[in-house]
């Protein structure tokens, strides 16, 4: 166990980065310190920095563990190093422009060294568009579309898998397949590569209308409406996620829960077991994610 407030300087593909506070416990229910962190996502990266590759990233961050307070941020932090990507997004009125005027600078997580370096940062939660940047950082149009399953109680991962299977099918009928994962807190997400980049509007349209279509024929199960008092006992189909200014946690992304948990892409048979048994399956802890990887490769880009 390194020393309290001890640091150590690594070379990581090339670029040395310095280490500090490896001692650091991050999630005090399990005792998980950012070392521990800072391995999870160097062995996860060739199968989270595909998620992550080309798209700008948002980060909440827990500097001093889970049970502290926490923070989102989209621009770089001072101190970024220089050779870190980095993407200028347009914004309107966002209170994280304002280091920089009507833009927000993002960093792009293209390479081990630079998610090694936000995992320095305590940067728990890795968050994403449904869009990319190019080659000199000017945003897409998204080529994907996702609608999150988020239960309210007493509904549950049963209920959202239930739904989830729904979702499928209706993205089937306009020539999309779903790919699920497990949101690593308590409901699922379902995404659709697109066969081309369409404008976020399209997209958001799209998973709305999804939305709509199976709120009007499972009132009592699904609601596409974003009012919480809704919610109860109900599956909230979240498909606002789709605006151009909205994010989504990535796909093998740690979670900033009391116990460290992984949104990890699941297969279908794993959904219809879960729509069975809501106890089939659990969000896995980062060592249970290795393992699942390991043994089975990447479920998000396994063929169906």
């Amino acid at each position: 166990m390194p020393e309290p407030g001890s640091e150590v300087r690594v070379e990581v593909e090339g670029r040395t980065l310095r280490l500090t506070n490896l001692e650091k416990v991050l999630y005090p229910a399990t005792g998980t310190t950012k070392a521990e962190v800072l391995d999870y996502y160097a062995r996860i990266a060739p199968v989270l920095l595909p998620q992550l590759r080309d798209r700008a990233v948002t980060r909440i961050r827990w500097p001093h563990g889970v049970d502290g307070a926490s923070f989102y941020e989209k621009n770089t932090p001072p101190g970024t190093p220089a050779w870190v990507r980095t993407a200028r997004v347009p914004t309107s009125g966002s209170r994280g422009a304002s280091r920089h005027g009507d833009h927000l600078v993002f960093p792009v997580v293209d390479d081990l060294a630079t998610l090694t370096w936000l995992a320095n940062l305590a940067a728990l939660e890795l968050h994403v568009h449904q869009w990319r940047v190019g080659p000199t950082g000017r945003p897409r149009d998204p080529d994907r579309l996702v609608i999150d399953l988020d239960p309210g109680e007493p509904a549950g991962l049963g209920e959202c898998a239930e739904v989830a299977l729904a979702v499928r099918e209706r993205l089937g009928d306009v020539g999309l397949a779903a790919r699920p994962v497990l949101s690593g807190s308590k409901g699922l997400h379902l995404y659709a590569l697109l066969p081309r980049p369409r404008p976020a509007v399209e997209t958001s349209a799209l998973a709305q209308g999804i939305a709509e279509a199976l709120q009007r024929d499972r009132p009592r199960q699904v609601t596409a409406t974003m009012t919480r008092a809704r919610r109860s006992g109900k599956v909230f189909l979240d498909w606002s996620q789709n605006a151009a200014s909205k994010t989504t946690v990535a796909p093998y992304s740690l979670r900033g829960r009391d116990r460290p948990t992984v949104a990890m892409p699941i297969t279908w048979a794993e959904v219809v077991d879960l729509a069975a048994d809501p106890l089939a399956l659990t969000p896995p802890d980062p060592a249970a994610a290795l393992a699942r990887v390991a043994a089975a490769g990447d479920a998000f880009t396994a063929e169906e």
